[in-house]
C-alpha cells in the first residue's frame, strides 16, 4: 500500500522513528542499519513495508530499497517473520548478508541472535539462486535519471532473467542501431532473443 514515506523526523530510536507526513505521525518500525543512516536531518524518508495481521497494522521503514528487497527475501522463508527479518538487518549490514547468503557462509549468518544452524541453511538453500541472479549491485541505489537501457534490465530482470545476459542482449541492440531505442523496443528485442 505504502512505497515510502517522507516527512518530519520527529522522534528517532534504534527500533523505531516516528514521521510527521501532512500532518499524521506514523510510527515506524527500522533497523539498527537504517537508524545509523537517518543522520540528525529534520527530513527524512524511508521506504516503506506494512505488515497487516488480525490485531494489528504494522510499518516496517528501511534507509533504501535495497535493504527492503533483502527484507522481502528474508520474510519470504518459512520461519522467518518481520521481527527476525528486522533482527537480522539489525545484527550485521546488509551487503554482508547478502554476500553470506551468496557465498553460502552459513557460521555468520548463524552468529545472528534467533538464527540457528537449520534457519541459516533454509535462509541459504531459498535465497542463494534468487540472490546470486539479482547481481552483487542489487542493493545499491537506483540511478535518478535511468537510461532506456536502465529501466529494459530492470524489467528484464524483474520478469526472471539472468542480469548479465540480459545486459549483454541490451548491449548488443543499441550498438547496432546507434544507442536510440525506446524502453518498448529494446524489451521486445530482448525478449526475442533471451
Amino acid at each position: 500500500m505504502y512505497d515510502y514515506i517522507s516527512g518530519k523526523l520527529v522522534f528517532k530510536s534504534p527500533s523505531h522513528v516516528v514521521i510527521d507526513a501532512g500532518g499524521i505521525g506514523y510510527h515506524i518500525n527500522i533497523s539498527v542499519n537504517t537508524y545509523s543512516r537517518l543522520g540528525t536531518d529534520e527530513s527524512c524518508k524511508l521506504y516503506i513495508w506494512q505488515h497487516v495481521k488480525e490485531d494489528a497494522l504494522t510499518l516496517y521503514g528501511f534507509a533504501d530499497d535495497g535493504e527492503r528487497r533483502l527484507f522481502m527475501h528474508l520474510i519470504s522463508i518459512s520461519g522467518i517473520g518481520p521481527n527476525t527479518g528486522r533482527m537480522m538487518l539489525s545484527s550485521i549490514t546488509p551487503a554482508e548478508i547478502q554476500a553470506a547468503i551468496v557465498s553460502g557462509n552459513v557460521s555468520l549468518i548463524q552468529r545472528i541472535k534467533g538464527i540457528g544452524p537449520k534457519s541459516a541453511q533454509r535462509i541459504i538453500l531459498e535465497l542463494q539462486d534468487k540472490l546470486r541472479k539479482e547481481g552483487p549491485d542489487t542493493l545499491t541505489v537506483v540511478p535518478i535519471n535511468k537510461t532506456a537501457k536502465d529501466e529494459a534490465l530492470t524489467a528484464l530482470v524483474m520478469l526472471g532473467f539472468v542480469k548479465n545476459a540480459a545486459e549483454k542482449v541490451l548491449d548488443q541492440h543499441l550498438n547496432n542501431n546507434n544507442g536510440d531505442l525506446t524502453v518498448e523496443q529494446l524489451i521486445k528485442f530482448a525478449l526475442k532473443t533471451l
